[in-house]
């Protein structure tokens, strides 16, 4: 889950396929977490459908943050329309967590929409996660309508790039 502390020491980004280790150990952490935080059983339906493939080239990526060797956070990116992006899957490892390391995740998918030629990112959370709000609120993300559906979230933003 997104963090908003300072960030005091280096994070390495680098592309990893979703269904790849650690890309795949870390969204299995994230939704494990958040079908608690919600109370969603295994067979519930978390947030909005989503395969793997959506997170990976040519349309988008999922990225992992390394730091001393080891995986501390990942987050994916989607294209869900003419140059717009969605960011998705967003974790950070609970002993990383404070030290500003979502907010870096944040920057390092928001250069690869660039990169990949959107204009604008989407991403969503829900109302168990204020901190997550909170660091899309003052990183420039503006609330928009309710965009896919997801039955979890209370806050949808956007932020043009």
């Amino acid at each position: 889950m997104p963090d908003d502390g300072p960030a005091n020491e280096t994070v390495e980004f680098r592309p990893c396929h979703p269904d790849q280790e650690p890309a795949r150990s870390l969204i299995a952490a994230m939704v494990g977490e958040l079908r608690e935080l919600y109370g969603i059983g295994d067979g519930g339906r978390l947030g909005v459908a989503l395969e793997p493939a959506e997170l990976a080239p040519p349309g988008g990526v999922y990225l992992v943050g390394w730091q001393d060797g080891r995986p501390v956070a990942g987050g994916g990116l989607r294209t869900i329309g003419a140059g717009m992006g969605e960011i998705k899957r967003m974790y950070v490892v609970p002993g990383q967590r404070g030290r500003g390391t979502a907010r870096l995740l944040l920057g390092a998918l928001e250069g690869r929409a660039r990169a990949l030629g959107m204009t604008a990112v989407r991403l969503d959370t829900g109302h168990r996660q204020p901190h997550a709000r909170h660091l899309y609120e003052t990183s420039g993300y503006a609330a928009v309508e309710n965009y896919n559906g997801n039955g979890h979230a209370a806050f949808w933003g956007e932020k043009a790039l």
